[in-house]
């Protein structure tokens, strides 16, 4: 009776997977949504970054580095082939100058695009 069972539930499951609507997205037949959370590229805003360090600190994945020579004297540089989109770097941001979009990340097959610089803030 258990073989009897087993085999039903079996049977059973395949048949709902057919007659079922897909539970997965549409894409690439359909558009794509992603969620109104998604952690896609990063954006930085310039003007409020004060090139402090934390979210190069705290990045697990290594891909922001600074180049700082003073206070006023630094760049920032972005690997985005190393970065998990963790969103460290936007939680420990106290100004709000890095942050994820809803955007997915373009593919590069140009080593220049492998490295950006964010910021290069010279002194004076």
């Amino acid at each position: 009776m258990t073989r009897f069972k087993k085999r039903f539930s079996i049977i059973s499951a395949i048949l709902n997977a057919f007659f079922r609507p897909s539970e997965t997205v549409d894409y690439p037949k359909g558009p794509l949504s992603l969620a109104e959370k998604f952690r896609g590229a990063i954006v930085f805003d310039t003007e409020k970054c004060i090139g402090c360090g934390l979210c190069v600190r705290n990045c697990p994945a290594d891909a922001l580095h600074m180049d700082k020579k003073s206070r006023d004297e630094y760049k920032l540089i972005y690997y985005p082939a190393r970065c998990a989109y963790c969103g460290q770097c936007e939680d420990n941001c106290r100004h709000g100058a890095i942050y994820h979009s809803n955007k997915l990340v373009k593919p590069t097959d140009d080593p220049a695009g492998l490295i950006v610089v964010l910021k290069d803030k010279k002194e004076g």
